[in-house]
């Protein structure tokens, strides 16, 4: 039997093309040494900076420094079972979180896994965990208001919508009540609030959501908890997840968002610890080099978008933790200065029952009265200038010498004004209510009412308002602005209800 060559190759073409069809082509790597949440791989030399690398056990590595003959690879999550020579896998795909409407209500982690016990996260969509800010074009100025519902910061720091208002203060100052009051202002409004806890315990995290849902906040939340006891990889992803998050209602649904990253200097610190392992040069106060960066490419993220663009927004209100009131430490003058203000919260101010414990001096909007309404633009103009002569006079007075009468009446009406600003947390008040209580105070209706009866005179007047006069507060929250019949008829509601009072 004698077997043509032409039959003898198309057999054989035959047989490799059966073999081919269950081939995959994969590039693989294997480990060179592990440890403290750090692997060094070798053989992936097509890899890309911020790849996301799957390791034999299933954990997922982040590619962050790219070499000659290795790649750094930051480890996001178990990694006692990775060892020498085990496989690693590309999977070319940056890394890229979860975002949409499936998301609200839920507590992930950074990459978008849910620790709520609610089931699996059914997202639709996946938007990478790093992306460009939008630049000068794409944006526009900062012009709405975003309320936070605290008479203290609507008044004297306002913010808008797009803005990045740092909140900063040594630990215990009221910091996160500050961020929370703000999200459960946002109830009405329709603002998708990103709440992203970093390097907290698990516990306070759980208290923070329970009082979230509690007010009805969890509607319209998403919580990312990446807590003290994660690895510091995770800490460090987790403000770039929640902003990923939060840009997706930006962008696609053209709303408007707020973040609250608790606290930057946590991330900071699992970002040093990172590039310490990865034996990057240290820089000032062990830092390295690039961790401006590391801020301000997630800070400069937020924006108030081009009508061409969609109109959405995305706020940011970025915490940092000072060590003893050290405002001039690396990591808060990095934030500072690339912030729109801040408000610098003080623990004398809080020990002394002043709260929000704001301190007026230092704390500072740079969008100032066009994040304003109108209507509390007029009635606050004076009330940063009366506050602040009222520190400095009540300085003054401690020094008991003789005071004349103007003195005596500026430091009066300055303690008046301190316990119309004073505010229990979780009961954020609408901006009318408090436009007609700082018109009242500024207006000198409080100058006979005890200063230890003023919250009392608060509440109440405000009760009377609503019963009685209620097309008062409706008008300036409809128009935003204090008309001059809306004034008369609040300078004669002040005065009946002071004849009742005092009565």
């Amino acid at each position: 039997m004698k077997i043509r060559p032409e039959e003898i190759t198309a057999i054989i073409k035959s047989e490799i093309a059966g073999f081919a069809g269950g081939m995959q082509a994969e590039e693989t790597g294997q480990v060179l040494e592990v440890g403290d949440g750090i692997a060094r791989v070798y053989g992936l030399a097509k890899c890309m900076a911020g790849e996301l690398l799957e390791f034999a056990n299933g954990t997922m590595g982040m590619a962050l420094n790219l070499e000659e003959d290795n790649i750094g690879v930051v480890l996001l999550g178990e990694y006692f079972d990775i060892k020498e020579g085990d496989p690693v896998k590309r999977t070319q795909r940056v890394i890229s979180v979860p975002v949409g409407e499936a998301l609200l209500g839920r507590v992930v982690t950074p990459l978008g896994v849910p620790i709520d016990g609610k089931g699996p996260v059914q997202a639709a969509k996946y938007r990478p965990l790093e992306s460009p800010a939008p630049n000068i074009v794409e944006r526009q100025p900062v012009k709405e208001p975003l309320l936070t519902g605290l008479k203290s910061v609507d008044s004297m720091i306002p913010i808008g919508r797009g803005q990045r208002e740092l909140i900063i203060g040594d630990r215990g100052t009221g910091k996160t009540a500050v961020a929370l009051d703000t999200i459960i202002n946002q109830k009405h409004s329709g603002v998708i609030c990103v709440y992203v806890a970093i390097g907290q315990k698990a516990s306070t995290v759980a208290g923070v959501v329970e009082q979230l849902r509690k007010h009805g906040a969890m509607d319209y939340t998403i919580v990312v908890a990446a807590t003290a006891a994660d690895p510091a990889p995770l800490q460090y992803i987790a403000p770039y997840a929640g902003a990923a998050m939060a840009e997706y209602f930006m962008y696609e649904k053209q709303g408007h968002t707020l973040c609250i990253y608790d606290d930057l200097s946590k991330q900071a610190v699992a970002y040093r610890q990172l590039s310490l392992l990865l034996r990057r040069p240290p820089g000032r106060e062990a830092f390295p080099g690039d961790v401006f960066y590391l801020h301000s490419r997630l800070l400069e993220r937020a924006a108030k978008l081009s009508d061409a663009k969609g109109g959405g927004s995305m706020t940011a209100l970025p915490i940092i933790e000072t060590q003893s009131g050290d405002v001039t430490a690396y990591i808060p003058t990095n934030v500072i200065s690339i912030t729109d203000g801040q408000i610098f919260l003080e623990p004398d101010l809080f020990n002394q029952g002043v709260r929000p414990a704001i301190n007026v001096g230092i704390s500072v909007s740079r969008v100032g009265g066009n994040a304003q309404i109108k209507a509390m633009r007029k009635v606050a103009g004076s009330l940063r200038l009366d506050m602040a002569q009222y520190r400095e006079l009540e300085a003054f007075a401690q020094f008991g010498s003789e005071l004349d009468k103007a003195t005596q009446a500026a430091i009066a009406k300055g303690q008046r004004m301190v316990e119309v600003l004073k505010q229990e947390q979780w009961v954020p008040m609408p901006v009318e209510e408090q436009v007609m209580m700082i018109f009242a105070a500024v207006s000198g209706y409080l100058a006979k009412i005890a200063v230890e009866r003023v919250r009392d005179f608060e509440a109440r007047f405000l009760a009377y308002m609503r019963a009685q006069q209620p097309e008062v507060g409706k008008s300036i929250a409809q128009t935003g602005l204090i008309t001059p019949e809306n004034e008369t008829a609040l300078k004669a509601a002040l005065e009946d209800f002071l004849k009742q009072y005092g009565s």
